[in-house]
């Protein structure tokens, strides 16, 4: 004789609980959203009139060179430049 023995709430069982649950916690860990931090001293030069208005002096005068066909590239220059800030220099 096979008796089977089920709780006293039985009609509530959901086969697919477990499965259901593990999705919810996938989703609750996923990763929050990036943050964006401007330091102290970039919000300074932001802010500032001065070198913004000496920016565009420079780039004018490079605008006004490169049209006139007087702007000079120096390789050698550049390259060292490229050295000395990668540290290399």
């Amino acid at each position: 004789m096979i008796v089977k023995i089920q709780g006293a709430n039985h009609s509530n069982f959901n086969p697919y609980q477990k499965q259901f649950n593990k999705q919810a916690e996938t989703v609750s860990k996923q990763p929050h959203s990036d943050k964006l931090q401007i330091s102290e001293q970039a919000k300074k030069m932001q802010e500032s009139e001065q070198v913004q208005s000496q920016r565009e002096i420079r780039v004018n005068e490079i605008k006004q060179a490169i049209e006139n066909g007087k702007y000079q590239i120096e390789p050698k220059e550049t390259a060292r430049k490229m050295l000395n800030f990668w540290g290399k220099g």
